[in-house]
């Protein structure tokens, strides 16, 4: 039996919503995502598990700051100091575009010290734990540069070279599972995109057609126990039906608020048998981003439709972010200010974003040329919501006013003559 912790994604140097802290001096969200690690880390060594997965995006970019290298070092030597070995892949944030400059990850590949197995091209190794051998096949973020492809074939375009690349990941994958012993535990650690894989949040914005992907089916293949996977950041199981988990363990904190309503964590795997693997989502308690949408009413004080809304949310240590929609008959009165003195324990207020429909502009259809002045201005107050219930007076008033202007230029024409 050998149980070991697969988690991925951890983005240190993500600081799109947060402040410096004055006590350390270091962004609030890496020091968020720095806590989140470092509970994966500690229940790592509590449990005395025999391997330590890491699938992938250690950082936000493939150039982090000191302080972020310092940070995930830390973490990681934590685990060396229990005797816990490390599995590492490469993930697309820490691969530099240049080809020949070193990944974000390459560090703890020549550090002196045994523990640190990186993989930063596909690879099959064993590694001998406190509870026997398993074999691990590493697959990094696939691109032209870390896979040794076939470069005769005609290519004329991205698109193809994406398949390209899937279709040699494949059989690179292929490969390096039959150049494995299928008495001993095998797991496949991969920072991949799967096509049954759902995306969340930030990573929506990958393409399908710009990431190389690859069927569960390719990855799930004999002697492997266990696929641990990296990229996309929900917790999923993309093989419930098969016997060989393909799982993402998701990232371990929230990136944007399209994460808000995931659970985030890392996964406790146990492979008690040849093909016999259990595994459990082990949930991480993180900052908690609240988005509240509030459909003010109308003849309501908009203001305290807000703040009882509030009142509903724990919002104290949170991302906030508020939106409220204005009756289409009505101007925005809400006291913004008030509002915020009302959220001053929040971590963070990322906005109090005002969502008005857009009217349709009804009146220029209804105007005509040959109409006098006074129905002109008649028509159009009329045409307004905002405006109806005072068109007479401000059609009477606009009157007057032209009147006067009329006069003045009478006058000053008088005077110039």
């Amino acid at each position: 039996m050998i149980r070991f912790i697969h988690t991925a994604d951890i983005h240190f140097g993500m600081e799109n919503y947060g402040r410096i802290d004055p006590i350390t001096g270091i962004h609030s969200r890496l020091l968020d995502f720095k806590k989140s690690f470092d509970t994966c880390i500690n229940y790592a060594i509590e449990n005395n598990v025999d391997l330590f997965v890491f699938a992938g995006d250690a950082y936000k970019t493939a150039h982090p700051t000191p302080t972020q290298q310092k940070l995930l070092l830390d973490s990681f030597m934590k685990l060396y100091q229990a005797k816990i070995p490390v599995v590492i892949v490469v993930g697309n944030h820490d691969n530099p575009l240049s080809f020949g400059k070193a990944n974000a990850l390459d560090i703890f590949a020549h550090l002196p010290i045994d523990g640190f197995h990186v993989f930063s091209k596909p690879n099959a190794i064993k590694i001998d734990t406190k509870s026997g051998p398993i074999q691990i096949v590493g697959i990094p973020w696939p691109n032209r540069h870390n896979l040794a492809i076939n470069t005769n074939q005609a290519i004329t375009n991205a698109t193809q070279l994406t398949e390209h690349i899937s279709n040699s990941l494949a059989h690179i994958t292929q490969q390096l599972a039959e150049s494995l012993d299928p008495q001993l535990p095998s797991i496949l650690v991969g920072h991949l995109t799967v096509s049954a894989g759902i995306f969340s949040g930030s990573e929506k914005r990958a393409v399908y057609g710009q990431d190389p992907i690859l069927l569960p089916s390719q990855l799930a293949i004999l002697p492997f126990d266990y696929i641990a996977l990296g990229h996309l950041h929900r917790f999923q199981n993309t093989n419930p039906q098969g016997t060989i988990p393909v799982v993402y363990a998701g990232s371990i904190d929230r990136v944007d608020f399209g994460e808000r309503k995931e659970e985030k964590g890392f996964c406790d795997v146990t492979i008690h048998q040849k093909y016999k693997t259990t595994f459990e989502h082990i949930v991480i308690k993180t900052r908690p981003f609240i988005q509240i949408d509030v459909i003010l009413q109308e003849g309501i004080d908009q203001t305290e439709q807000i703040l009882q809304e509030l009142s509903t949310y724990q919002i104290t240590d949170s991302i906030l972010k508020i939106t409220y929609q204005i009756p289409k008959s009505e101007q925005d009165f809400v006291d913004i200010k008030k509002i915020q003195r009302h959220c001053q324990d929040v971590m963070f207020l990322v906005g109090i974003i005002p969502i008005r429909t857009l009217q349709t502009r009804t009146h220029r259809d209804l105007l005509k040329q040959e109409m006098n002045l006074e129905t002109l201005l008649s028509t159009y107050f009329n045409s307004n919501e905002i405006l109806k219930k005072r068109a007479q007076v401000l059609t009477e008033k606009t009157l007057k006013l032209n009147e006067l202007e009329e006069i003045y230029n009478t006058n000053t024409e008088s005077a110039d003559s």
